[in-house]
């Protein structure tokens, strides 16, 4: 993984412990966050920003607060989204659901009914996409912009840029069902599959939340020499990408 992408994971994730200590301490101020996570006051200012222009945060202000200078404390609290966006009190149940599903009618039903919710949610993200790009990277760009307003803190960086190794590599910071899947890899499965159909283009997982790693990494090749051999058969029979 580049630098730059490494870098984009970790401010996901940092963004995410942000979200966190404000349903913790909320109402709660920029400088309250950042005596709790050791960070400056304007870091979280910028985490703020990006939460609250995502539909995760808002202001609520509390008579009798002042900031300095006379004006009113911002004090931040979690909205409906964010809390559903965070919230994993169900993990557990969906776990002993799916194992009982498993349990009476085969883990064949458990493949069939994740793959029936990756769609739900490809054509989430289909309905945020007003018309995919020409290219694979616009493509994983927009992909990555529909991710991230479903919650899964995506961002799309290019690696080995100018050689025949180019690529995209999407990364997810946070995942709604990490828990899950970390039982039922059948979810993951079937997203990456949807990844494939929405890029037009084979892709490979490198990394997984549910496996344990610090952030979901799929690999999304740009430069024709860097594609599976499928995808290269696919366009030598006319197919585009």
């Amino acid at each position: 993984m580049s630098s730059h992408a490494i870098a984009r994971s970790e401010d996901a994730r940092t963004r995410q412990r942000v979200l966190g200590a404000v349903l913790d301490l909320g109402p709660v101020s920029a400088s309250g966050v950042a005596k709790v996570m050791d960070l400056t006051a304007a870091a979280i200012r910028r985490h703020f920003d990006a939460l609250e222009a995502d539909g995760l945060i808002e202001v609520r202000r509390l008579a009798g607060t002042r900031a300095g200078r006379g004006r009113p404390a911002r004090q931040y609290v979690v909205t409906a989204q964010g809390h559903e966006l965070i919230s994993h009190t169900y993990d557990d149940l969906a776990v002993d659901v799916l194992g009982f599903v498993e349990r009476r009618s085969g883990r064949e039903a458990v493949a069939e009914f994740a793959a029936e919710h990756v769609a739900e949610l490809g054509q989430r993200l289909r309905a945020r996409t007003e018309r995919p790009g020409p290219t694979v990277v616009g493509r994983a760009r927009q992909l990555a912009a529909a991710l991230s307003a479903e919650g899964f803190a995506a961002s799309a960086s290019p690696v080995a840029v100018g050689t025949p190794l180019e690529a995209i590599q999407l990364c997810q910071g946070h995942c709604p069902i990490q828990h899950v899947a970390k039982e039922y890899p059948e979810f993951c499965e079937a997203e990456l599959q949807l990844f494939a159909e929405h890029l037009d283009v084979d892709v490979r997982r490198l990394s997984t939340l549910a496996n344990g790693d610090h952030v979901c990494t799929t690999h999304i090749p740009t430069s024709v020499l860097n594609r599976p051999l499928i995808d290269q058969t696919d366009r030598n029979q006319g197919g585009s990408r």
